[in-house]
């Protein structure tokens, strides 16, 4: 029997976009909590696996090659690692695999950061601090919205017609739509594509999962 995956895991939207994909890919694994508000991401321990002092991280004791035992960081690489570790949700066609990396990259670099600030700057509780900085986020995720909705209106997915790690990856931040203050009902691809990503058992144990399994 595999040894279980260790997920150095919180319960955010990064964290939950790597719980999504292990249940999905019916992989074991088992939480080791990094409590982010008490600092834990700072131990030396953590540091080891994650120098950019972030989570998740994974460590993998038994890859697919039968080679050593593999730390990673960052949830983009994490989901490639084990997209290609399984060879499910990551297309085998080169040319298939350009999507799903661009719209990973897309989720990485824009939605995820844009939202994030939001969540920064809606949970301030000076008003005057507040106004710029949500005018300019919110602005900014809204676009992001659209960009997907307009993806969406001519692809199942994000990657294609199949299901993918980008995803997985976009999911874990469109969860967090009622925080964006962000309706999808003016968003109505996303809105279908999001209903049917969470009306699926292994995504909804993935947001699920408690801190100890």
């Amino acid at each position: 029997m595999a040894r279980p995956i260790e997920l150095f895991y919180w319960p955010t939207p990064n964290g939950k976009k790597i719980t999504i994909a292990l249940d999905e890919m019916g992989l074991p694994y088992e939480i080791k909590p990094v409590n982010i508000g008490a600092g834990d991401q700072f131990k030396p321990e953590f540091l080891a696996i994650s120098p950019n002092n972030r989570m998740p991280a994974i460590f993998d004791d038994e890859p697919k090659d039968g080679g050593g035992p593999l730390s990673i960081f960052e949830s983009g690489a994490i989901l490639l690692y084990l997209g290609m570790k399984t060879g499910q949700f990551w297309p085998q066609d080169r040319a298939a695999q350009v999507p799903v990396l661009e719209w990973l990259m897309f989720q990485m670099g824009g939605f995820g950061p844009m939202p994030g600030q939001v969540h920064h700057f809606i949970a301030l509780a000076e008003e005057a601090d507040r106004r710029y900085g949500l005018q300019r986020f919110m602005a900014e995720t809204r676009r992001l919205y659209g960009v997907m909705d307009r993806r969406l209106a001519e692809h199942a997915y994000f990657g294609g017609s199949d299901m993918s790690i980008a995803d997985f990856a976009i999911v874990g931040w469109a969860w967090r739509h009622p925080r964006h203050q962000v309706d999808l009902a003016e968003f109505p691809n996303v809105r279908r594509w999001y209903e049917q990503m969470m009306a699926r058992p292994a995504t909804a144990r993935g947001f699920e999962v408690a801190l100890k399994r």
